[in-house]
């Protein structure tokens, strides 16, 4: 470890629910055991690099509030890039994360030559490695930044200059490399610029042929180097282009279809990116489950006031155990996990404000899968839940799926109703009781 989290001496440890530590776990146990897995196991927690060590604490408005000695203009430029490393290991280490994620670009400068970022980030990932080594923190996945350079102004795969797509393809190569380098669990590709700004200078198909054609080549990249992680696709409606091709997990799925790839991408969901789609949480992942394509999470919220990208730590074991459950249904993660993609607020600059952050989402997240859990072990939602489709098992129902007697065809159901007089009555859905019962479960989780 080094020094710089000089007020967090020792690895963060779990206390149990009353505890008054700050610096401490009340619910999140990382080795108890939640059905078949340990919390760990379920939740498979990863810190972002870049939000906690690339960011300076600026936005449109003023400059960097935070204390990140490495960020200086006057550093050499690798020489920072170590030190912001060490000082990542050390906040992952103290946490007891299992794992973390990066951009290239957070990770590595980018020097004066695609020559020379290829050779900083190899570089740096033996750096990495080393790291990884020493602490056994493991790569929940990797990304290229393909939204910040000036050339990616009008998108990376769905530029209109070709010269600018074979430049993000190599980026991306790279980038792949390095994570599969360090075993990384998943690849995400998300297009933060994967979209448009106005109609009157885009073909809309010709873009989505392109992004179609792109993943393509990454998945047969994947493939010829014997990548065994998942590759990630991360809806997003909107910010920083007007609207954006990954829209939410359903058209995700039909651009997929029409690619020839839901067999071989699934999506990284992250909570802000749904609520600004217009979708709960716990929708887009019912939603990417249903489509058999629910891959990862990135963890975090966004401010009900604020139409854009607040990435704020999650507080709400409510929303989160909706999330969570749908995630168990699904029969839980395989490579993918929770990763924190949050930023601290501007006025928070105390340097272990950093792990009181990590340490609320982290509690969150560990209640909520008891809450989660425990509503799957009783059994009651799901009861609920079959017994409102029970009609479509057996009789007119199985007919109608199977297209047998009188629900082989719309003929046959008309003949079928006037025969029988059918009037069907209309059945409660009970919401307010199952929300209820969502509430009971909240209460008496220990």
């Amino acid at each position: 470890m080094t020094d710089f989290f000089t007020t967090v001496p020792e690895p963060i440890r779990f206390e149990g629910p009353e505890s008054d530590n700050p610096l401490a776990f009340r619910w999140y146990d990382a080795d108890r055991v939640v059905g078949e897995k340990t919390m760990a196991e379920h939740l498979r927690m990863a810190v972002c690099y870049w939000h906690s060590f690339n960011w300076p604490g600026n936005d449109v408005f003023g400059d960097g509030t935070f204390d990140r000695p490495w960020l200086a203009a006057d550093l050499e430029p690798m020489e920072a890039a170590r030190t912001k490393m060490a000082a990542a290991f050390e906040f992952f280490e103290k946490l007891g994360v299992p794992y973390f994620c990066f951009h290239d670009h957070d990770v590595a400068p980018t020097g004066s030559s695609f020559a020379e970022e290829t050779a900083n980030l190899n570089e740096l990932a033996d750096d990495m490695a080393a790291h990884m080594e020493r602490t056994g923190v493991g790569l929940l996945w990797g990304t290229a930044r393909l939204f910040g350079h000036p050339r990616y102004m009008a998108g990376a795969a769905t530029n209109p200059n070709p010269e600018v797509y074979a430049r993000a393809a190599a980026q991306v190569k790279n980038c792949m490399d390095v994570t599969h380098r360090l075993g990384g669990q998943n690849y995400v590709l998300w297009g933060g610029r994967e979209g448009y700004e106005t109609l009157l200078n885009t073909d809309l198909s010709r873009e989505l042929d392109q992004l179609g054609r792109f993943l393509n080549q990454v998945v047969e990249y994947k493939h010829h180097i014997g990548f065994r992680g998942t590759i990630l696709l991360e809806p997003k409606p909107q910010e920083p282009t007007k609207h954006q091709y990954d829209y939410d997990s359903q058209s995700c799925f039909a651009f997929l279809q029409r690619y020839g790839l839901e067999d071989e991408v699934k999506v990284n969901i992250e909570v802000n990116h749904a609520t600004l789609s217009g979708h709960d949480f716990q929708h887009e992942l019912a939603m990417a489950a249903a489509c058999g394509i629910l891959g990862s999470v990135d963890a975090n919220r966004g401010d009900d006031r604020l139409g854009w990208d607040t990435d704020q730590f999650p507080n709400s074991v409510e929303e989160m155990s909706l999330g969570v459950y749908e995630i168990l249904r699904a029969g839980g993660f395989t490579t993918g996990g929770f990763n924190f993609d949050t930023k601290l607020r501007r006025m928070s600059i105390a340097r272990d404000d950093l792990f009181h952050a990590h340490i609320g989402g982290m509690d969150t997240l560990a209640r909520s899968l008891l809450v989660a859990h425990s509503m799957l072990e009783d059994g009651v939602l799901e009861g609920r839940r079959s017994g409102r489709y029970a009609g479509w098992e057996t009789g007119l129902g199985a007919d109608i799926l199977h297209g047998n007697g009188p629900g082989a065809s719309l003929g046959s159901l008309h003949h079928f109703v006037g025969d029988t007089e059918l009037d069907p009555a209309p059945i409660s859905g009970r919401q307010e009781e199952l929300e209820n019962l969502v509430n009971r479960f909240i209460e008496r989780v220990r």
